[in-house]
This record gives C-alpha cells, sequence and structure tokens, in this order.
C-alpha cells in the first residue's frame, strides 16, 4: 500500500450511481486503514463551493475546474480523494487528470431506459419534456471517457459488484 494521494473521480449521467458506489468506496477506505479519506459530491458541492454556478457549458466548466483544484490540493497532500460529478465534457476531465496526482476514471454507466426509470426526481422527465434545459444527455452532451481505468454498469451490476470493480483496481495497484 502506497501513501500517496490519488482522486478516483466517478463520471457518468445523472442517477447513475456515482454518488451511492462513492458513498460505499468511502466507508470501505475508512473501515480499512486509510485514515485520510474525502469525499467530494456534486450536490454537496453545490450547496457552497460553486452555488453562484448554474448548468451552462461555462458553469459546468467552472464547477469542475474548481473541483479539479480541491481534489489537486487533497491528492497531492496523501489525501484519498473521492470525486463524484456528472463532469459531462472530456476536455475538463482530462485537465483534471493532468492535475491531479493518481487519477483514476470510473465511468459509472447506465442505459437512459433504466435512468429514466430510476428517476426520483422527475428531472428526465421535465428534461424530455423541455421544462429542464442543459440537462445532461437530454438537451445538453455528455461525452464518454475515452479511455477511464474502470468501467462501471449499473444497469447490469449491484452495488457490492461495483465497488468491488474499484477495490481490485486500488488494491492491483497498491493504493490500499
Amino acid at each position: 500500500m502506497t501513501n500517496e494521494g490519488f482522486v478516483i473521480w466517478f463520471t457518468g449521467w445523472s442517477g447513475a450511481g456515482k454518488t451511492t458506489i462513492a458513498v460505499a468506496l468511502e466507508e470501505y477506505l475508512k473501515n480499512n486503514g486509510i485514515k485520510h479519506v474525502q469525499r467530494l459530491d456534486g450536490d454537496i458541492v453545490r450547496e457552497e463551493l460553486t452555488k453562484d454556478l448554474g448548468f451552462s457549458k461555462e458553469d459546468r466548466n467552472e464547477n469542475i475546474r474548481r473541483i479539479t483544484f480541491v481534489a489537486e490540493l487533497l491528492s497531492k497532500n496523501g489525501v484519498a480523494t473521492i470525486v463524484s460529478f456528472i463532469s459531462p465534457y472530456r476536455k475538463a476531465r482530462d485537465t483534471a487528470r493532468q492535475k491531479c496526482n493518481n487519477f483514476i476514471e470510473v465511468y459509472v454507466k447506465c442505459d437512459r431506459n433504466t435512468l429514466i426509470q430510476r428517476d426520483v426526481k422527475g428531472l428526465y422527465k421535465k428534461a424530455i419534456n423541455g421544462e429542464i434545459s442543459d440537462f445532461t444527455g437530454i438537451n445538453d452532451p455528455y461525452e464518454e471517457p475515452l479511455n477511464p481505468e474502470i468501467v462501471i454498469e449499473t444497469s447490469k451490476e449491484n452495488i457490492q459488484e461495483s465497488l468491488d470493480k474499484v477495490i481490485r483496481y486500488l488494491e492491483k495497484n497498491n493504493f490500499v
């Protein structure tokens, strides 16, 4: 196990399971001897650090730029940093990869029909009906990762299977 910090960056559409898996990973790391763990979640960060931003492409890029800065600081100071954001634009994720220590991209993939069925907030329905603009996957693009270190398919795997993929990667690469 290394003492180096790392950033495990969960990306995917709204409702794909990023936060659910990130929370499970945070608990696993803390229960297995990783003392310095910090989770940065899109909904939580938007309440404080980026509450001045909307959902235009420019605002989304600024949101990810700020998160990248925080993740960079944490990872370079030995913190296991778990980031869960839609982060729809490849260029912004690539910038995060360049800046952060030991960047691990996890594509949390889920088919559109499953996402619409899971949609407890009704956001997909509103976006499809034109009530919400700039909604990722409906009227705003999501650029899939080209070479993520890990791909999780939450419409085909349960939470434990998805978490196990992440843990195996971290173990294989001596992060845990």
